[in-house]
């Protein structure tokens, strides 16, 4: 249940267990049984870096002052990770909202937990529970169960482990839709975006009856946003510094023109009968998610805010651009196309070594949005012959698929679309460091910025480099 921005406080007289408990959390967040976890009794705190999200230990038995107090730095780390605090007698009542007390006592030869939190807890609790008896209905019970570093979104991932049996479990229940400031109709109305797991469950059995290996369902509880799933592994495209692994993001592209020389439908097949309509990547679908960039964007340190009386105008330069991407020149786009979404599959051969995951929101679109998304992968360093390596590959694979393949117009889509798609990426990024208190996306922002840079070299979109250029 753990995320960023809580606080567990660990309570109970000496040898109660606190520090065991917290060990055992540890060791379970890193999935690492053995993980060394000393006690911070000493140095007051301890900070660990597991896969989900930052965790600091902490422990105030010692702590002489509330000057101490304030150089543990307590409240920097709420804001990107977890904090549990023994001895939270210590701690000011109004550190955090979201605060979960676990006070631990002696009970014969074992131990008895109580829990009790406020704000978020009570209803995260329930959903946990809900969470188990899904768990032990899809046969699973006593599982193992690791959290999992999910995406940008709601949805939250654990991997079950029971003896040599891994699957994956998502946690989706229906999202709520934002306000409708969009004309009458909410962000995800326009930009089509998923809020709940019908979508994911319709394209990933469409996508593994077309030989795309799409991780397959094992149990779904569809009212409750709950699924498990095939665990496709852990091994990636990028290497363990983050670097790109050229071969793997070419076998990417050769999915890609596998899935572009398919006809695609315009719906999936639901369980019982029921079927998901892809929608279209529209225009006002397009516009909405660049519309990002001028509300988050900029007036941070030496970036000028963007003016908000030119925001109109910026969204028709956009608008009128747009008009120069093939409307009819169409297939499935995955939309997130990129390096956390791609699996490598070592046994495998052929485009079976690339498994996908997160296609929820897939629309029907241009082909040379998904080329742009793994050529221009907004979190991996590739440079510019890197991309036109790949980019090259996937335009001869094409051709040579297909005769009447335009390679002028792909070109000018692929412009217009990696632009729009690193514009957008940048606005949710920014978003996300500002309003969801995930300061770690800002890392982004340079690389980001040097790819917007270099794609506005070509031709077609130099009538915008004037609105990008102050922000650069």
């Amino acid at each position: 249940m753990l995320r960023p921005g809580d606080l567990v406080a660990l309570a109970g007289d000496l040898g109660a267990g606190k520090t065991t408990f917290a060990r055992a959390l540890l060791r379970a967040l890193f999935d690492d049984p053995a993980l060394d976890v000393q006690s911070p009794t000493f140095p007051l705190r301890i900070d660990y870096a597991p896969p989900s999200f930052p965790v600091a230990h902490v422990d105030l038995y010692r702590l002489a002052s509330a000057g101490e107090l304030s150089e543990i730095g307590l409240e920097e780390a709420l804001r990107e990770g977890v904090v549990l605090v023994e001895w939270p007698e210590k701690l000011p009542p109004d550190l955090t909202e979201d605060r979960l007390d676990v006070t631990l006592e002696i009970a014969g030869t074992g131990r008895r937990a109580m829990i009790a939190g406020g704000a978020t807890w009570p209803a995260r609790l329930a959903r946990t529970h809900e969470v188990r008896a899904f768990i032990d209905r899809a046969g699973w019970a006593g599982a193992m169960r690791i959290p999992v570093a999910g995406d940008a979104s709601y949805r939250m991932y654990e991997r079950l482990r029971r003896n040599s049996d891994v699957a994956i479990l998502m946690n989706a229940p229906e999202r709520p839709k934002g306000p409708p400031d969009f004309d009458g109709r909410t962000y995800d109305d326009v930009a089509h975006r998923a809020t709940d797991i019908r979508p994911f469950v319709a394209i990933g059995g469409a996508l593994r009856e077309r030989d795309v290996r799409a991780p397959e369902i094992k149990a779904v509880d569809m009212a409750g946003g709950l699924l498990v799933m095939e665990d496709l592994g852990g091994a990636g495209i990028v290497d363990a510094d983050g670097a790109p692994i050229i071969e793997r993001y070419e076998a990417a592209i050769d999915l890609l023109v596998f899935m572009h020389g398919q006809a695609w439908p315009a719906e999936a097949p639901l369980p019982e009968g029921e079927t998901h309509r892809l929608p279209p990547y529209d225009r006002d679908a397009l516009l909405v998610e660049i519309s990002l960039f001028p509300d988050w964007f900029g007036g941070q340190g030496d970036e000028p805010a963007f003016p908000a009386d030119t925001r109109d105008a910026f969204l028709k330069a956009w608008a009128n651009l747009l008009e120069r991407v093939d409307a009819t020149w169409t297939t499935w786009v995955m939309r997130d196309f990129h390096s956390p979404n791609i699996l490598w599959q070592a046994d495998a051969t052929g485009t079976d070594r690339v498994g996908i995951i997160d296609f929820q929101d897939a629309l029907i679109g241009h082909p040379a949005y998904d080329v742009a998304s793994l050529a221009q992968d907004a979190r991996v360093e590739i440079g510019a012959a890197e991309e036109a390596h790949l980019k090259a590959r996937y335009i001869a694979g094409r051709a040579a698929a297909d005769a009447a393949f335009d390679k002028e117009a792909f070109e000018v889509a692929y412009a217009i679309l990696g632009l729009q798609r690193a514009t957008k990426v940048l606005g949710i990024f920014t978003r996300l460091a500002l309003a969801e208190g995930k300061p770690g996306y800002q890392r982004h922002r340079r690389r980001l910025k040097a790819l917007i840079r270099r794609t506005l070299e070509h031709p077609v979109l130099s009538d915008l480099r004037l609105w990008y250029e102050p922000y650069l």
